[in-house]
């Protein structure tokens, strides 16, 4: 698969979804908190508090907020780095509040959790790590170093030695397990995010290349009828011209330029010629048509097509989807890329199926990886071991989850295995001893002749003068 800009979207990026508004409104959210707070705990429940230095430090939040809003644009998106520096100042805030009001017996210590889960979910991993082993950190100090709460009457209140370390116990290991779990799941989300976008885009690219294609067959129908009475005009002046050479040239030129103009319409238009409309096509043919780039790469492709069990002879004719071409084409390249001579690809149908077996003589998949084939991004975990398989490919490991999720759309199933393993060789044939692929729909989805999509009437025509 070609390169994309998907690729600016990856990792790092995340943080520049972020807008600086965001942070500003949930730091607006926790002043608010902090003030009622400690408010509450002074007004209510007599507590001796350093007010000054409590309204200090929340101060400072708010001088934070308010140099933000005055400096920057409401619609500025923050980068990694800004980011990283406004969690990290909202983290010590609060470290500095709670190190004034008990420490980690103030039951608000929980709320060091929530620059952590932020940064997890928005940050690189780099990032996440440094937030989280500095709210460790914090939380360990805490436990030791703070102002003890007292009440109107002098009496500090502290909670006993074995419920302090239990609380930092269970504040480090929330820190832990909260950080390592949000951060698992939003990488998941957003490389399925990504992934998907790439395959619609590769998905528009094949649509607008049929497309095309269907545009450039229809002008070589429509414009055969002219050219055709230009070429027989021209022939007929020739003839007539005998004895003026210079007009005969002339027309001679115009009937040279009219072949010309044929045989530009006929090459443009060579993957709609068979179909008019690129609505339906032998299922030979759109195989071919998707192994077709993947053909003359130093590796023979083998193709075999015939009926299965009660099976007509004559082979179906499909709808050609982008979705099955493009699928099938990444499958192909697959396994072209990891074979080391040969490639099958061999279609067979019965009266309920029509399906594809695509395999090689390579190495196969991993056998710890047959259950995962069809991830997104696969490629970040095996990047290693394939760039010694093959060291000129440059990818994002899209190449699987593109086919599959395409596939799918078409209403395809389908089936990994590797042919070195007797128990999982599809094909029963001991030459395939690579990877191999089967692609199997229920033919009502796809066969042209039974399929709920209409069929172009009349005869295909094939644009000739």
């Amino acid at each position: 698969m070609a390169n994309s800009n998907i690729t600016l979207w990856r990792g790092q990026e995340r943080s520049s979804w972020i807008r600086l508004r965001t942070l500003i409104l949930l730091r607006w959210v926790a002043i608010i908190g902090q003030f009622t707070a400690i408010t509450v705990a002074q007004q209510y429940f007599d507590l001796q508090l350093e007010l000054t230095l409590c309204y200090l430090a929340i101060g400072v939040s708010v001088l934070g907020n308010m140099t933000a809003i005055l400096l920057f644009p409401q619609n500025k998106r923050l980068t990694e780095f800004e980011n990283f520096l406004m969690v990290l100042f909202d983290l010590m805030q609060l470290a500095i509040l709670l190190y004034l009001t008990g420490g980690l017996n103030n039951p608000f210590a929980l709320l060091l959790l929530g620059p952590v889960t932020i940064s997890a979910n928005v940050m690189s991993t780099r990032s996440t790590l440094i937030v989280g082993a500095v709210a460790i950190t914090l939380t360990s100090l805490l436990a030791e170093f703070h102002l003890p709460l007292r009440t109107e009457t002098g009496q500090v209140l502290e909670i006993p030695d074995m419920l302090l370390f239990g609380n930092w116990a269970a504040v480090v290991i929330a820190i832990v397990f909260i950080g390592a779990y949000s951060h698992r799941v939003s990488s998941e989300v957003q490389s399925m995010s990504e992934a998907l976008a790439a395959t619609h885009m590769a998905l528009a690219r094949e649509q607008k290349l049929t497309d095309l294609g269907g545009v450039v067959a229809a002008a070589a129908h429509e414009l055969g009828t002219p050219l055709a009475t230009i070429k027989l005009t021209s022939s007929e002046l020739i003839e007539e011209l005998d004895d003026r050479p210079d007009l005969k040239d002339d027309a001679a030129l115009i009937r040279e330029q009219a072949n010309r103009c044929r045989d530009i319409l006929r090459d443009m238009g060579r993957a709609g010629k068979d179909d008019l409309h690129l609505r339906q096509a032998p299922l030979s043919t759109v195989i071919h048509e998707a192994a077709e780039p993947h053909i003359n790469r130093g590796k023979i492709v083998h193709f075999a097509e015939g009926p299965a069990g009660e099976g007509d002879v004559q082979q179906p004719s499909i709808l050609r989807k982008p979705e099955i071409v493009h699928g099938l084409r990444n499958l192909i390249q697959n396994a072209v890329d990891f074979s080391r001579a040969n490639v099958w690809v061999e279609a067979e149908w019965t009266p309920d199926q029509i399906s594809i077996g695509i395999m090689d003589d390579g190495r196969g998949y991993p056998s710890h990886m047959i259950g995962r084939i069809g991830d997104p991004f696969m490629r970040r975990r095996r990047a290693e071991t394939e760039q010694r398989a093959r060291p000129e490919y440059e990818g994002m490991g899209l190449g699987l989850f593109i086919a599959k999720t395409l596939l799918e759309r078409s209403g395809a199933e389908l089936e990994f295995a590797n042919g070195s393993d007797p128990y999982q060789n599809l094909s029963g044939n001991p030459e395939h001893r690579g990877a191999i692929v089967k692609v199997a729909w229920p033919r009502k989805l796809v066969d042209a002749q039974i399929g709920d999509t209409p069929v172009p009437s009349g005869a295909n025509q094939r644009f000739q003068i």
